[in-house]
């Protein structure tokens, strides 16, 4: 077997622990407790393998990567490996002196979560009083001149305000914005007839991305992620499933993109008691839905084949039960009628936030959201 290309970035995913609660949030649904979180030296020494395999770019992340209290000294590790680390925050707890310390830490980046324009709608949807702690985030970044990018998920309760988020995201001179249409996996998938758009909604907010871009003339980056569940056609799962990225999460679980962990039978290897490179190129989890082989029809006949790699797994088996399935994403697959009528108008419940829980009332709640 050729060995695959070597990736170049890298999520790390320093803690499950967040003070917003997010009923979008596609982190597991059971996650991982402070306990069993990996140390500053284990993440120090995930670094270095994610560089001499070939890792670029880091993002650390979360949760709220600010409740470690070695942040400084894991970014620290970061960038003495050689990585480009951009921070992933809801800019809660960035203070003055956290972010000056952080910088000293040769942090490169920020990207800032934000949930909507309106600040009383923001906090609604953060379950948390976030947004005068963003704006605050937003400011400090600036001054330090660091880059700023902000990160919107959008849905059913926010696509509306999306020339509001604009508006907001250049007041605030970020250089970079994500609109990214929920993806359904985590909380985010018990949630989704709650979050789920409207055609109408994205067809407007599509236009209206289109009119941003055009005025703005480049001066902002801006990436508009289409749900897949509208476009009939799959994106490819994170540049092809172990092609360009890996997840590292909280305990050393190591995936091939950050819902990997909710495909059965993947027995993800752990970072703590695996080199990187083994887990790379030899792990039967990576290895698992690489290139074409491992496809069904009408995949394996597809000329897209090499461009989509069939779409998402986790999605693929979020949907039908089977992460080998065509990804229902795609017009061709013989699911594809379900996963539209998933679209179809309707009147929506009202999105539940995310709570901490046991497993026990995990089940609980997940067979109550899903009968």
């Amino acid at each position: 077997m050729t060995a695959p290309a070597p990736p170049w970035a890298l999520l790390a995913e320093l803690t499950h622990a967040c003070p917003l609660h997010c009923s979008y949030c596609s982190n597991p649904l059971e996650l991982t407790r402070r306990s069993r979180e990996l140390t500053a030296g284990q993440w120090a020494a995930v670094f270095r393998q994610a560089a001499e395999l070939g890792v670029l770019h880091t993002h650390l992340s979360g949760g709220e990567p600010l409740l470690r209290r070695d942040l400084e000294q894991i970014a620290r590790a970061a960038v003495e490996a050689g990585l480009y680390t951009q921070l992933v925050t809801s800019g809660v707890g960035l203070s003055a002196g956290r972010l000056d310390a952080l910088v000293d830490a040769g942090l490169h980046s920020v990207q800032l979560s934000v949930q909507h324009a309106d600040p009383g709608r923001s906090d609604q949807l953060a379950g948390h009083p976030a947004f005068d702690a963003k704006r605050q985030a937003a400011a400090l970044v600036k001054e330090r001149g660091l880059p700023l990018g902000v990160n919107v998920v959008l849905h059913r309760h926010n696509l509306d305000a999306l020339d509001a988020l604009m508006e907001l995201a250049v007041a605030w001179r970020a250089d970079r914005v994500e609109l990214a249409n929920t993806q359904f996996y985590g909380w985010g998938l018990l949630n989704r007839a709650a979050l789920m758009p409207s055609r109408e909604q994205l067809a407007a907010a599509g236009e209206q991305v289109k009119a941003w871009r055009e005025r703005l003339g480049g001066a902002v980056e801006i990436t508009w992620v289409v749900p897949d569940y509208f476009s009939g056609a799959p994106k490819p799962c994170m540049g092809g499933w172990g092609a360009v990225s890996l997840t590292v999460t909280p305990d050393g679980t190591t995936l091939p993109c950050p819902a990997a962990a909710t495909v059965p039978g993947l027995h993800a290897p752990n970072a703590a008691e695996r080199p990187l490179r083994w887990i790379w190129e030899e792990s039967p989890a990576f290895n698992a839905y690489r290139g074409t082989d491992w496809m069904p029809d009408p995949c394996r006949g597809c000329e897209r084949r090499t461009e989509d790699f069939g779409g998402c797994r986790c999605q693929a088996f979020a949907l039908t039960g089977d992460a080998s399935r065509t990804d229902p994403a795609c017009s061709l697959s013989p699911d594809h009628a379900a996963l539209i009528a998933l679209t179809r108008p309707g009147t929506p419940p009202m999105p539940v936030p995310r709570r901490p829980t046991t497993p026990d009332r995990l089940q609980e709640r997940t067979d109550r959201r899903t009968r």
